[in-house]
């Protein structure tokens, strides 16, 4: 039934990606950028794969690459997110056929990234929302969060703040039931965000602060366990000096 579903979409969504998957790349001349060796490489190992799950995999993290189009040239961005496309609706299907479900979460994060990027909403918060129903299948916390982050910003760039606020609250409680700081900070600087569109300027400056306080915090926090790092390398050199 997933995968029918799943089937369902692709046509309706995906057919003008999916449906031209790889001519792009002898139609276009590929931009000359610094992940092009990498891509190369992906590509030739792509080829020489047999192994379905080294297949999807590689589909992946050629994807990966080409989500790399932070790039002013905007037709450069748009050969980038054809190409990102392409690969993460290979990759999806290859995952469905595999029902490996983490692969499938990434994948539904990388498309939502995209059709964010170009303002396709509808196409993003139906991904989105398919990554973050897995991840509450496989009790994926860290997902869950991150998708519901990724969410409430979608919501947000629609208008629809009273159910942005509402993602980022249960994000919220997640990150604090399960001691994650670093997503807690993530959270707050979504609620300066939401807070500022819905010109609440005192709640946008104290989420604003509460995320710079707890990025100060982890960065202190990093610096003590380098200290400690070194300070444990020192003495154990010392030990073993004759």
């Amino acid at each position: 039934m997933k995968k029918l579903i799943l089937f369902i979409f692709i046509l309706t969504y995906g057919i003008s990606s999916y449906g031209y998957t790889l001519i792009t790349d002898t139609v276009v001349k590929q931009p000359v950028v610094t992940t092009l060796s990498t891509l190369d490489s992906l590509k030739q190992q792509l080829q020489l794969a047999t192994n379905d799950t080294l297949k999807s995999n590689l589909y992946t993290q050629i994807a990966a690459e080409y989500l790399k189009y932070d790039n002013p040239d905007s037709r450069t961005k748009r050969f980038y997110q054809s190409q990102a496309l392409n690969y993460s609706y290979l990759a999806l299907h290859s995952y469905s056929n595999l029902s490996d479900t983490a692969g499938l979460c990434t994948t539904f994060n990388n498309l939502a990234k995209v059709y964010r990027s170009q303002k396709k909403y509808p196409q993003a918060k139906w991904f989105i929302l398919q990554s973050n129903s897995l991840s509450r299948a496989k009790k994926d916390i860290p997902n869950i969060m991150a998708s519901l982050i990724v969410l409430a910003n979608i919501k947000m760039e629609i208008k629809d703040y009273s159910l942005a606020m509402r993602d980022l609250n249960e994000a919220l409680k997640l990150s604090i039931d399960n001691h994650q700081p670093k997503t807690e900070s993530k959270v707050q600087e979504s609620y300066a965000l939401l807070y500022t569109h819905l010109k609440n300027y005192t709640k946008a400056d104290i989420a604003s602060k509460r995320h710079d306080f707890i990025e100060d915090s982890l960065l202190k926090g990093q610096e003590v366990m380098i200290a400690k790092a070194q300070d444990s390398l020192q003495v154990k050199k010392k030990k073993y000096i004759p």
